[in-house]
């Protein structure tokens, strides 16, 4: 990763790219520590605290940190993430969509992109809105009015609209995706304050420096887990039929159909862990909690995310988002027609409803692998915290995002270099 950034960083064309992605990211660092006005930052910290466990928590970690100073930047990319979510779920039910998005060619691109935007101005209000009768109900605000309600929603609908645009940019002008580069730099950005920390727990002798030496190793481990199965792929040999047109023999050729073991990325786990967090979520805002020995104390131990009931629901609704998931972006049928028209088949299989049967097969094997995978990767760091004396500060969400955008950074870097023919890296 390092030489492929050094070769990069020789060319001056990529040198521009990572110098203004560099720039991008720097710009989103000073917009999360500018916080709004009206709000008294340390009461709202504090209030944030006791809901780590709960969406909000989820929001923070998401957003570097911003969510709970209150800053410009609170509500993050998030609100982008949704929307586009929302709409690739669209494309799926309404036919009108799913038309744009195969026949309109880069003018349906375009529209489907309108679209997007549109629909986080909207997420992001809704969201803005929800933020603010949080802290208006905690006392979280300095003052009160219809003015004050303005101008914190509108600062926050306009830096998600902000970070969206900066996003786009980086896609245009700079390297690897925008927001995946935002959601990278937000994570990194809590790595000093996790490690500093865990100092002062060894120094306090909270935790034994035993203790600090396993999280280390636990850590690496699931880099390098991450690693392998980010790339680990199922390919399936095609086989395409020899034809002639005219005096020309076209075909023979010998292909593979490449299935990805994770194919749906991290989107699994935040969705299971949203679902998973509301009864916690609706348990903290409780006006009144209740007494130990109740009925509804048990009930608010039983669903706490430390619980090991959450961990099982949480568990069991990673493996189903990721057949939902599975299902949507990889369609056997869909596969096999396409392979038909061109002359290609499976050997072995008869083109049609065997070809998709036997594609079938293999998704659902694969994605059941990508299921576990990361319901590992999400619940180990749940399991540390549950038998630690203090919360580690990291989660599988988070590790899985930041790896999972440094490789894809460091591949985009990589296809830039061959398409100039850098002879150094071709060598």
């Amino acid at each position: 990763m390092i030489q492929t950034i050094r070769k990069a960083w020789r060319i001056p064309e990529l040198r521009k790219k990572i110098l203004f992605t560099l720039l991008i990211l720097v710009i989103y660092r000073i917009g999360s520590a500018i916080p709004v006005p009206y709000v008294d930052t340390n009461t709202l910290k504090a209030y944030l605290d006791g809901m780590s466990t709960t969406i909000l928590g989820l929001y923070d970690v998401m957003s570097g940190g911003a969510f709970a100073q209150a800053t410009v930047f609170a509500l993050g990319i998030q609100p982008y993430i949704n929307s586009s979510i929302i709409i690739q779920l669209l494309t799926v039910a309404i036919p009108a969509l799913e038309r744009l998005q195969r026949e309109g060619g880069e003018e349906g691109k375009k529209k489907l992109q309108s679209i997007t935007r549109y629909a986080t101005v909207g997420i992001a209000l809704l969201q803005a809105l929800g933020y603010y009768f949080i802290m208006k109900q905690a006392n979280i605000l300095t003052q009160d009015n219809i003015w004050v309600a303005l101008v914190i929603m509108v600062s926050w609908v306009a830096g998600s609209s902000f970070l969206m645009w900066l996003g786009e940019q980086c896609n245009e002008f700079g390297v690897g995706n925008g927001i995946s580069m935002i959601l990278f730099a937000g994570i990194i950005s809590r790595v000093p304050s996790m490690v500093s920390s865990l100092y002062r727990a060894v120094i306090s002798g909270t935790m034994h420096w035993a203790w600090t030496i396993l999280i280390v190793v636990g850590v690496l481990l699931l880099v390098v887990l991450i690693v392998f199965v980010n790339d680990a792929e199922r390919r399936i040999p095609v086989q395409y039929a020899k034809r002639q047109v005219g005096r020309k023999m076209y075909g023979g050729q010998s292909s593979n159909l490449p299935m990805k073991v994770n194919m749906s990325g991290v989107l699994p786990v935040i969705f299971a862990q949203s679902i998973a967090s509301i009864p916690a979520t609706i348990g903290a805002f409780l006006p009144s909690q209740p007494t130990e020995g109740s009925f509804g104390y048990a009930l608010l131990n039983a669903i706490d995310t430390k619980s090991f009931l959450y961990l099982v629901i949480y568990f069991v609704l990673i493996i189903g988002f990721s057949y939902f998931y599975a299902s949507i972006q990889f369609n056997p049928v869909e596969i096999s027609n396409n392979l038909k028209r061109n002359g290609g088949f499976i050997p072995g299989f008869r083109p049609g409803k065997p070809t998709s049967d036997f594609i079938a097969r293999v998704l659902n094997k694969i994605t059941l692998f990508g299921a576990i995978y990361l319901g590992v990767v999400a619940i180990v760091p749940l399991l540390a915290d549950k038998f630690m004396a203090m919360s580690i500060g990291i989660g599988g969400t988070s590790v899985i995002i930041v790896v999972g955008v440094a490789l894809e950074t460091v591949q985009a870097l990589e296809n830039q270099m061959l398409m100039r023919q850098y002879k150094g890296f071709l060598e």
